[in-house]
């Protein structure tokens, strides 16, 4: 986080997102005062050292990351010193689990005596809630406090001032491979910034596209990149489930190739230019020419038969998405449905299709609350970054791992200092 030499009341963050088929960077001002965010700078890269939240060529992934810092710094003409970085992959692992504590001291008696609840209690059970067994490979991303209870008093969001003998918390854990974390957070910092945070990509999308109304009235928020699909499930405030799947927009793409015997940069062209998440919104009267593959003489194919392909796909996502939302184990109704954001949310019928298959109601997320350059950011391709430069402001309430001990930081240090005994 930068502070702006124009208001002190003002901040300057930066979020990037490095996903598999592009790389995003986004600058945005916070207003302190109105809580309004000014969008001041995006850019944008072609993301080819990176598959799945695995890094496939780590110099080439570090090139196209600058590229996209480079472009936004130009167009907010001010120069990024720390920025949110955004993580995503199969790797990526969710956690609910609790923990609790007797509230101050009992004073030599064995029924425990009434105290008011401080910072410090809070953090206690936290760490407590937090200190789950996890394999030596991996490391706690996030600490999401879903609920307090208080005694016999359940449903409590924020428990400090308010008095009793016993304190539980409620929380969802996002957990990390190490090694992912690690290796991406040093090519960030190959650009000359600090790594401020690492967020998980979903998480990031949440902030810039969900409303607090749907937060607490339950809404699955979906976000659809290339390789992998990060999921979301919000109820009563809090995040009751998160899960990443390794399938996304880029699996309609290799159909298309693959049945329609073409390249896959032409197959993206298609599917963007003429796919319907729904066959029944395409016509069958409606044909396309498709480019002529070694030698063969061009060919002509409906939008209805290409829509076919697109649909059976994207029915198979929406049906393991919701086969993941199952896990939440939410008994209560998602009032306010699926939001779905990311690139392949912007599927043409999509919402039809999604609103069809799972029977509930369905929207395009949008990146909301901006203002400044928003004609160039307010698709959803583009909600991950946002979220990403608002993480600082209004992302870390929802997460007290700054205020509890970053693990990751520790891990990073851990890290680097294996490195060095062994080279």
């Amino acid at each position: 986080m930068i502070r702006s030499n124009r208001n002190s009341e003002k901040y300057i963050q930066a979020g990037l997102d490095v996903g598999s088929d592009k790389i995003c960077c986004a600058i945005t001002e916070v207003d302190l005062k109105s809580n309004i965010v000014k969008l001041l700078g995006i850019g944008t890269s072609p993301a080819t050292g990176i598959k799945k939240g695995s890094i496939t060529h780590r110099d080439q992934l570090i090139d196209e990351m600058d590229n996209a810092l480079q472009e936004a710094q130009t167009m907010a003409d001010l120069i990024v010193e720390k920025l949110s970085l955004g993580i995503s992959g199969s790797h990526i692992r969710g956690i609910n689990t609790q923990g609790a504590i007797a509230i101050g001291n009992n004073n030599g008696s064995n029924v425990p005596i009434q105290h008011e609840i401080t910072d410090g209690d809070v953090h206690r059970v936290l760490d407590l809630a937090k200190a789950v067994s996890l394999p030596v490979d991996r490391d706690i991303l996030h600490v999401l406090p879903q609920e307090y209870v208080i005694d016999t008093m359940d449903s409590i969001k924020d428990p400090v001032g308010l008095t009793g003998r016993r304190l539980e918390a409620r929380v969802h854990l996002i957990t990390v491979a190490t090694t992912a974390a690690t290796n991406l957070a040093s090519c960030a910092e190959e650009l000359g910034v600090d790594v401020d945070g690492i967020v998980y990509q979903g998480l990031a999308s949440s902030i810039a596209t969900l409303s607090d109304d749907e937060k607490n009235l339950g809404v699955i928020c979906v976000d659809i990149g290339a390789t992998t699909t990060d999921i979301i499930v919000y109820h009563e405030g809090g995040i009751r489930h998160t899960a990443t799947l390794e399938i996304g927009a880029a699996s309609i793409t290799n159909d298309i190739a693959v049945m329609l015997q073409v390249g896959i940069e032409d197959a993206e062209k298609i599917k963007q230019t003429y796919g319907s998440a729904k066959a029944s919104m395409s016509s069958p009267d409606l044909d396309f020419e498709l480019p002529a593959q070694n030698g063969q003489i061009k060919r002509k194919v409906s939008e209805h038969e290409l829509s076919r392909y697109v649909e059976a796909r994207m029915v198979e996502i929406l049906q393991l998405i919701m086969r993941e939302v199952s896990r939440a184990d939410i008994k209560e109704k998602l009032t306010y449905g699926m939001v779905l954001t990311g690139g392949g949310s912007e599927l043409k019928n999509l919402v039809g299709l999604a609103q069809e298959t799972i029977n509930m109601p369905v929207r395009v997320g949008h990146p909301v609350n901006l203002s400044g350059a928003v004609d160039v950011a307010s698709r959803p391709i583009y909600a991950s970054a946002i979220g990403l430069a608002q993480w600082k402001i209004f992302g870390e309430d929802l997460s007290l791992i700054q205020k509890t001990g970053n693990t990751f930081k520790g891990a990073m240090e851990k890290f680097k200092k294996l490195v060095k005994e062994f080279f």
